[in-house]
């Protein structure tokens, strides 16, 4: 009788749909129209820089009425690890791409994240109607990277489309449900919830919440949801427009507040009905930490450090800012990050960032606050805030190559021969030269060689030529040449000009 009543509550869920492909691709336009709100306007720069997630309905051929959740992906270089968190939440793919710009360098990256996870995916050539739209191109370029479409080689499914004016949005979501009947999704709507931390974030008067996808089971209000070490029950939970709802159940996005701390996003929730079972999943799961623990192993900094706070409004974009930063370090210069977390640049970042002078604090998506803004005043502290990820970066090349340590070489530019000695004071002499190669300037360095031996060093404070100073004497050029240095210069030496250069 259990079996049988297990066995009724397996059903068929809706597919979850990650969008991926290149920044500007139209990802979000699509599912802009798609929803029919607005949601390009909300991002700086109209660049999706979080995960979202959304949930739509679609009539099949049947005129059944079908759920299909989607993610939301950026497509920027930097969210690589948003777009691989998104794929492995998902069912079904659909890889964007413009029949403009065709295939570019995070197609393939999202092409490479979708094959590495496994999981069935649908081309969606969108910008058709577009005067420079060239399918056939795009089509040759896919089949170049591997990407057999139907028709050119392969099974790959495919849709021409125009997120902008609608075209063939019906068909791309008729391939969705299809795709999705073939891969026969089910879950049991009569277990405990589970899923998929997606995103996390700290708000200033709620506390933490996270977004999450239900990938099995059903979640009730009065329940709680465990993720690694931390919790929350379900006294706040929200579908994804926001509505406060009493249960949700798989393929659903609902956005839960009240962990104790930030969960892990990418990282597995589970969920249960009593305190007693939280503190055994909690238990279970620490020692599942520690035994896979990882010890960083970072290797020794002999260059100079810059320490650097960061400071976002949600997990996913510190993750994207380390790995901007981790691509600028170099030997001789290493951005290093103290710290980096979700919230408002507070007074413990400016007094833990003054330790160092050489500190730097940036926030994403985030603010100071007063209490911070004031400290600062005094503690001084470089603090600088962003709502684009490529400005950010840019801000980060500029401080490299304004503090990067500078090598001081010297550069051989020319040599004199000493013709006559006209004495001087105890430190300085005045002698007759010619230069036999190169040029020397009035402020150049010299090595005094006497017989192929370096005997010391000296300094140029002044040059003559035909009695008139002068700033420079070049090959072939008889002149005076006053000497600073502790060496008695004789007739007959070589000096050798140099001049300290700084790369």
């Amino acid at each position: 009788m259990d079996k049988k009543e297990n066995t009724e509550n397996i059903i068929n869920r809706a597919p979850i749909v990650v969008v991926m492909g290149h920044v500007d691709h139209g990802k979000s336009t699509l599912l802009d129209y798609i929803r029919k709100t607005n949601i390009v306007a909300t991002e700086a720069g109209s660049i999706t820089q979080h995960t979202s997630c959304y949930e739509v309905h679609h009539n099949d051929e049947n005129g059944t009425d079908c759920k299909i959740t989607f993610l939301d992906t950026p497509g920027h270089e930097a969210f690589s690890k948003m777009r691989e968190r998104g794929s492995k939440a998902s069912d079904i793919a659909i890889l964007v791409v413009s029949a403009e710009d065709s295939v570019k360098t995070q197609t393939i990256e999202a092409y490479k994240t979708i094959k590495e996870n496994n999981i069935p995916y649908i081309v969606a050539i969108n910008k058709i109607d577009k005067p420079n739209a060239n399918i056939e191109k795009v089509k040759m370029d896919l089949v170049e990277k591997e990407i057999y479409l139907e028709g050119m080689g392969g099974d790959v499914p495919f849709v021409l489309i125009s997120a902008k004016t609608g075209t063939g949005i019906d068909e791309l979501l008729d391939m969705i449900l299809l795709v999705a009947s073939m891969q026969e999704y089910k879950s049991n709507t009569n277990e405990n919830a589970s899923g998929v931390v997606i995103e996390a974030h700290r708000e200033p008067k709620r506390g933490i919440s996270a977004t999450c996808i239900i990938k099995n089971g059903t979640l009730k209000s009065g329940m709680f949801v465990v993720c690694g070490n931390t919790f929350t029950n379900t006294r706040i939970m929200e579908d994804f427009q926001g509505n406060t709802i009493k249960e949700a159940t798989f393929s659903s996005p609902v956005r839960l507040v009240g962990f104790k701390e930030i969960p892990a996003i990418g990282s597995i929730f589970t969920s249960c009905k009593t305190m007693k079972e939280v503190e055994k999943i909690i238990e279970e799961n620490q020692e599942s930490l520690d035994e896979n623990k990882i010890v960083k192993n970072y290797k020794k900094i002999d260059g100079k450090v810059i320490p650097i706070i960061i400071k976002a409004d949600v997990s996913g974009t510190i993750e994207a800012i380390e790995k901007e930063i981790e691509k600028l370090n170099t030997e001789e210069l290493t951005f290093k990050v103290i710290t980096g977390n979700v919230g408002a640049i507070n007074e413990s970042d400016i007094k833990m960032a003054s330790i160092d002078k050489e500190s730097i604090i940036v926030g994403f998506n985030t603010k100071v606050d007063n209490e911070a803004l004031n400290l600062n005043e005094n503690m001084k502290v470089q603090i600088e805030t962003f709502d684009i990820i490529y400005k950010l970066t840019d801000f980060l090349k500029e401080v490299y190559a304004d503090r990067r340590p500078r090598i001081d070489s010297l550069e051989i530019i020319g040599q004199l021969k000493v013709l006559k000695t006209f004495g001087g004071s105890k430190e300085r002499q005045i002698i007759g030269c010619k230069v036999i190669s190169g040029k020397v300037t009035d402020d150049s360095l010299v090595n005094i060689i006497r017989r192929d031996f370096k005997l010391g060093e000296g300094k140029v404070v002044g040059l003559q030529l035909v009695k008139n100073k002068t700033k420079e004497v070049v090959e072939g050029t008889d002149c005076g040449v006053q000497i600073e240095s502790k060496i008695e210069i004789a007739v007959g030496d070589i000096l050798e000009a140099t001049i300290i250069t700084t790369i």
